[in-house]
């Protein structure tokens, strides 16, 4: 069974105030439950789900799924997007925690019997 991926970043709300806001995050991957989908969990019990390859893809270029856009913000940040009925939500992220974190989820693999093994290095 492969270990749950976790990793804590900081993640920068963007809004209409001079001084972004920083907020402490929780970076989740779970390959038993979606091998394709990371979590963002904030503070309060918010949690954004998306696609990794979605995550992956923002990194270099801007990308879209659904109502959700991911681009790059410079060499050293990423910005994620997410569209609802309640209205938009803009939070940007340092890289290298991401990088890291993505990294981490593709270390363990998941053979076709569903049994982890660590992939080489």
């Amino acid at each position: 069974m492969p270990p749950v991926i976790h990793e804590q970043a900081e993640a920068w709300l963007v809004n209409d105030t001079p001084d972004l806001p920083a907020v402490p995050v929780d970076l989740l991957y779970d390959a038993d439950k979606d091998p394709r989908t990371v979590h963002v969990a904030f503070p309060g019990g918010i949690d954004w789900s998306f696609s990794r390859d979605l995550l992956e893809r923002g990194l270099l270029s801007p990308a879209e799924r659904g109502g959700i856009r991911v681009w790059p913000c410079g060499r050293t940040q990423l910005v994620v997007e997410i569209r609802s009925k309640e209205g938009v939500e803009v939070v940007q992220f340092d890289n290298a925690p991401l990088i890291r974190f993505l990294h981490r989820t593709h270390d363990e693999t998941v053979d076709d019997e569903g049994v982890g093994t660590h992939a080489p290095a």
